[in-house]
């Protein structure tokens, strides 16, 4: 196979499955790790791909890159949905507790599930997300409270002091966060310096954390680390993490729930 051909068919293997690793496309090419990596580093100089540990990302995945809310309410859509179903088992039966929901469209997927859930039950709701509230506000047997803040547009989120203040005064049974990278080496990680200092308040209130990520989010380290893999207690995504990240869970002691 030609070179040219070969980073054809890694390009369409990143946008298929979101990312690529160097001993992954040696073996699937039968060409030595030396050979695909100068074939990666090809591909970046044209503006193809973002070379990371390891292997690749696609270009918008760069570090400080955030999709609009609508973007990504896009994207992934069959497995959130399987994802939230799956979270949910953390409230058991007749919940009776409260819950804390991040921003984000996994975390908005656990929001269209939870009034069946919790119908009836008295359990209490808190948000600092404008849009997971909007869609709360209109099932009247699930108390909701909002935080405030100023409002971050690409989230639609309050962020900054004021909402951080009022998170470090909750104690919320379970919180279900999202994340836009979780890797061994560096935990969980946001593009926003405000947004990460909200999700470190939540994780650092709550009794217990539940992380929602799509295997898209796997080994992806964005620009701010929120918390590391030791402070959270589930992980629930769609398919197996990789090995490397799969071992450092495991050494975290932190439970993988697959939808």
């Amino acid at each position: 196979m030609y070179a040219t051909e070969r980073q054809q068919q890694i390009q369409r293997l990143l946008t298929q499955d979101g990312r690529v690793s160097v001993i992954d496309l040696a073996r699937v090419f039968d060409v030595t790790t030396e050979t695909v990596r100068r074939d990666l580093g090809q591909l970046e100089s044209e503006g193809a791909l973002l070379r990371v540990h390891g292997g690749a990302v696609p270009r918008t995945a760069a570090s400080t890159v955030e999709p609009s809310l609508p973007e990504r309410r896009r994207q992934h859509g069959a497995a959130k949905a399987a994802i939230a179903a799956r979270a949910l088992a953390a409230l058991g039966d007749a919940y009776r507790g409260s819950v804390f929901l991040d921003a984000g469209t996994t975390t908005a997927a656990v929001a269209a599930q939870l009034p069946t859930r919790l119908a009836a039950t008295g359990a209490e709701v808190v948000t600092h997300s404008l849009a997971l509230a909007q869609s709360l506000s209109a099932t009247a047997s699930v108390p909701l409270t909002i935080l405030g803040g100023r409002v971050r547009g690409v989230t639609a989120a309050a962020v900054g002091a004021d909402t951080v203040r009022a998170i470090e005064g909750l104690r919320p049974d379970v919180a279900f966060v999202g994340t836009n990278g979780v890797s061994a080496a560096f935990g969980l990680s946001t593009p926003d310096p405000e947004e990460a200092a909200v999700k470190r308040a939540i994780v650092r209130s709550a009794r217990r954390v539940v992380v929602l990520a799509d295997a898209a989010k796997f080994e992806r380290e964005l620009l701010v680390g929120f918390a590391a893999l030791r402070d959270i207690d589930v992980l629930v995504t769609e398919t197996a993490p990789p090995p490397v990240l799969e071992e450092a869970l495991a050494d975290a002691d932190v439970e993988v729930w697959i939808a």
